[in-house]
């Protein structure tokens, strides 16, 4: 009777054992591999403020989706770091191998301002049911100095095809769109607008009127 009632209290504990087993989980890593320099610097010294993603894109959890079109998950399946975290740090890297400027995620560490600052807003970061995965937003280039060559408002929409089903197929996608997006920022190409920095005139404290 006391082996009937204790039945179920064990079942439960192989089930939470399971569920507990880090082995079970699979961790990914966002990484590129290290590019070689191949375009011109033409941000100087940049500070990358967090990337802003999506909701789903900034969980734990790997997302994709299904044919019905939802977007779905599993906990067995998580990235390896924070995914804000991971993505700033590594498309900083990546602008920086790729054209030798000093891009740096923020908080800006140096004594010396930066040239410019870089804002990337994710608005799609998915690995689609189509078989592909799609990264696409708009990036933003300001100048701090008022002399690194204006500012940019620029749009990005970056389609990788998906070389297998599964999570690592979805990180090794990614890696890949992080690596064009750098490519796009470094030279800031895309979509969009770039004007020039215009700071107010100067005032002669002489050539007020006088006060009444």
């Amino acid at each position: 009777m006391i082996r009937t009632a204790l039945a179920p209290f064990a079942a439960l504990l192989l089930l939470l054992a399971a569920c507990s087993n880090p082995e079970k989980t699979g961790r990914y890593l966002v990484d590129p591999p290290t590019a070689a320099r191949e375009l011109p610097n033409r941000l100087g010294t940049a500070e990358l403020r967090d990337v802003s993603l999506p909701e789903y894109a900034a969980h734990d959890e790997i997302a994709w989706q299904t044919p019905d079109g939802a977007v779905r998950s599993n906990p067995r399946n998580i990235w390896a770091d924070n995914p804000q975290r991971a993505f700033t740090l590594v498309l900083a890297r990546s602008i920086s191998e790729l054209s030798g400027a000093t891009v740096i995620a923020e908080p800006w560490p140096l004594m010396t301002v930066p040239d410019r600052k870089i804002d990337v807003r994710v608005e799609r970061a998915l690995a689609q049911a189509n078989g592909t995965y799609r990264l696409a937003g708009s990036y933003y280039v300001s100048d701090e100095s008022g002399t690194a060559g204006g500012n940019h408002a620029r749009s990005f929409d970056i389609v990788v095809p998906l070389q297998d089903q599964g999570p690592g197929a979805v990180a090794l996608a990614q890696s890949a769109a992080i690596t064009q997006l750098a490519r796009q920022i470094a030279t800031l190409g895309g979509p969009g607008s770039s004007f020039v920095t215009r700071r107010p005139a100067a005032i002669d404290p002489f050539d007020l009127p006088p006060l009444l």
